[in-house]
């Protein structure tokens, strides 16, 4: 609810119900700046490859850490994989921002729901309503593609979540710029019996195939296993395939381009001392560090 529908700030009244057309006049607003060809801002996005599995034992998630700024590599290490419950995890594709606010949003409330029920475990099919509902109530305009999986008492669940609200309950899924290439390695090897090493690294070479075939995902593989036992593996740059320092290591620089001591010849050197009033040099004084 807005501060234009609320209650408690005296301004207009809350809604009885039905449809909310309290951004109407923003919309409109927006579509006629677009129609005028106007430069609106634009928003820092993810070209992302992320993937998830479903193993015998729980869910096996992966993605990339290449964040994309148009043709601009914005961030080399980011975050892909969001925490929701202590149980259920969700990678995000699109924009940074909306993945991120989107995510933390629903996992608070999913935190408060464990509070209101004494406690209990979170189910993964309430996050997928929690989120399914806030995407499809703003009509694409949160840029949010999603892979929601996690464990709880009903066994391993996946999920993968459109922008506009849409869902489906998946073995294994892939979403992003390099979901082509992801896919294409799952099809071709996944079983329904894998074993937890063996999902692992199935979903490690997906992510490696979106890294090398997609020019929007990049840098290293981050994976996340959720065991039906409630254990999670949070695996930060499994792999880091485009590491340079043992590439650089193996490069033999030239001595003749260290400039050595002596190199340029000083012809004179003076000191001056400073004349001050008060008989002060820099030596005196004392630096403390400002409060911030």
């Amino acid at each position: 609810m807005s501060e234009f529908t609320d209650p408690t700030n005296g301004v207009g009244n809350a809604p009885t119900g039905g449809f909310s057309f309290e951004n109407i006049h923003r919309n409109a607003l927006i579509n006629n700046s677009a129609a005028n060809k106007s430069v609106l801002p634009l928003a820092t996005k993810t070209g992302t490859t992320i993937v998830g599995l479903v193993y015998k034992n729980g869910i096996v998630l992966g993605a990339d850490t290449r964040s994309t700024n148009d043709t601009t590599v914005a961030d080399k290490n980011c975050e892909k994989i969001h925490y929701i419950a202590p149980n259920i995890y969700c990678c995000g594709a699109g924009t940074a921002a909306d993945t991120e606010k989107t995510t933390e949003l629903i996992s608070s409330q999913m935190e408060l729901l464990r509070m209101n029920t004494g406690g209990a475990q979170s189910r993964i099919v309430t996050a997928c309503t929690l989120l399914k509902r806030m995407l499809f109530r703003h009509q694409g305009h949160i840029s949010a593609a999603l892979v929601l999986g996690g464990c709880d008492i009903n066994g391993p669940h996946l999920y993968q979540i459109y922008p506009h609200g849409s869902t489906g309950k998946l073995p294994f899924t892939t979403m992003g710029s390099g979901s082509l290439a992801a896919m294409a390695v799952f099809e071709a090897d996944f079983r329904d019996d894998l074993s937890e090493e063996e999902a692992v690294k199935l979903v490690q070479r997906a992510i490696l195939a979106g890294i090398f075939n997609d020019l929007g995902s990049g840098s290293n593989v981050d994976t996340c296993v959720i065991r039906t036992d409630g254990t999670v593996k949070m695996g930060r740059n499994d792999i880091m395939p485009n590491e340079l320092k043992p590439l650089r290591d193996k490069v033999k620089r030239s001595d003749v381009l260290n400039m050595r001591e002596g190199t340029t010849a000083v012809l004179k050197s003076t000191f001056v001392k400073a004349k001050t009033s008060m008989g002060l040099s820099l030596a005196d004084v004392t630096v403390t560090a400002m409060e911030t």
